[in-house]
């Protein structure tokens, strides 16, 4: 279990084109530590089992005033020393990362560090608004994983002058580099923020779910094969964000659909005609696909897939007679 903690736009140099972390973490401003510790031992309270971490989310946590960043840290290493918790996560920009602030970060019990690196494209970055350049994550990167924190890299699909290539390029950057860990997010354009000004002006086409889906199912793919954990797939779902919601890729269930359509991806190279399959029962709703769609896709080539449940198989495998 991560206990998160959302300081939105925090520690934030300026707007990128996309953003708007009051809309995405449903917080309008950081909490107070009185309102930290509440949030903590909430969590902990409702949990059948030790936290694994406690999370900073949401801003650029290392671009905080220095004693308030120790503030929160030494709050959540106070869990760590009581044997509640295991470690502590944040996310912060790449160009807010140095050899003294990973060392300081360490000895208050990080673990992980997250890197919103988005794109390893320098025109996305700077069409986006990033303030940031690919070398940032490259420098980084190189900082973490010299050091004992788990390297995460985040990126996202559609940004402005981006594509599927570069996209893959992003992914295959990620790897060398040696992230562990990564999260994919899909562009969604939200009210307030620059992004949907340009898509208001003709100045930037948002990608469609379909286009999110295909894309993001070879990144899945990509990932799972070089052992990169993905720690999510699209935007977390919430009134604020349904609300704010102007265009782009945005589906309550984005994740689901993607792992489903690596599925698809998976079995259109290695079925050809009607067969038996064996899925674990946990994993039967990803295999079919939102409202069966993987089901219906094969039918229409005229193959049946006479899917049968086995408990004894791993929940992401698929076996064939």
């Amino acid at each position: 279990m991560i206990i998160p903690i959302f300081v939105p736009h925090e520690g934030c140099p300026n707007d990128c084109a996309f953003c708007n972390q009051r809309t995405i973490s449903g917080k309008n401003s950081a909490p107070s530590i009185i309102e930290a510790r509440n949030v903590i031992e909430a969590h902990l309270e409702s949990a059948d089992k030790k936290a694994k971490q406690i999370a900073f989310f949401g801003g650029s946590f290392t671009g905080i005033d220095v004693k308030k960043q120790n503030e929160y840290l030494s709050l959540a290493l106070e869990y760590i020393k009581k044997g509640v918790v295991e470690s502590i996560r944040l996310s912060t920009r790449p160009d807010y990362i140095d050899r003294e602030t990973v060392k300081r970060l360490l000895s208050y019990g990080v673990r992980n560090i997250e890197l919103g690196a988005q794109s390893m494209d320098d025109t996305v970055l700077l069409r986006s608004n990033r303030g940031h350049s690919s070398a940032d994550v490259e420098k980084a990167a190189q900082i973490i994983t010299e050091s004992s924190a788990v390297l995460g890299l985040q990126m996202m699909t559609g940004l402005p002058f981006d594509n599927d290539e570069k996209c893959l390029y992003t992914a295959r950057r990620f790897y060398e580099l040696g992230a562990k860990e990564t999260r994919i997010y899909p562009t969604v354009v939200l009210g307030g923020t620059l992004l949907a000004k340009m898509y208001e002006d003709g100045e930037y086409k948002p990608q469609t779910v379909e286009d999110a889906v295909s894309i993001s199912a070879k990144l899945y793919r990509y990932f799972k094969e070089k052992d990169i954990e993905i720690l999510r797939i699209g935007l977390p779902d919430g009134d604020d964000l349904k609300k704010n919601y102007i265009a782009g890729a945005y589906h309550p269930s984005l994740g689901e659909m993607v792992i489903s359509r690596d599925v698809r991806n998976r079995l259109k190279k290695e079925i050809k005609a009607s067969t038996d399959v064996y899925v674990n029962p946990r994993f039967i709703s990803k295999f079919n696909g939102n409202k069966r769609c993987n089901i219906d896709y094969f039918k229409e080539k005229g193959i049946t897939l006479n899917v049968i449940l086995d408990e004894s198989i791993e929940e992401y495998e698929i076996r064939r007679s």
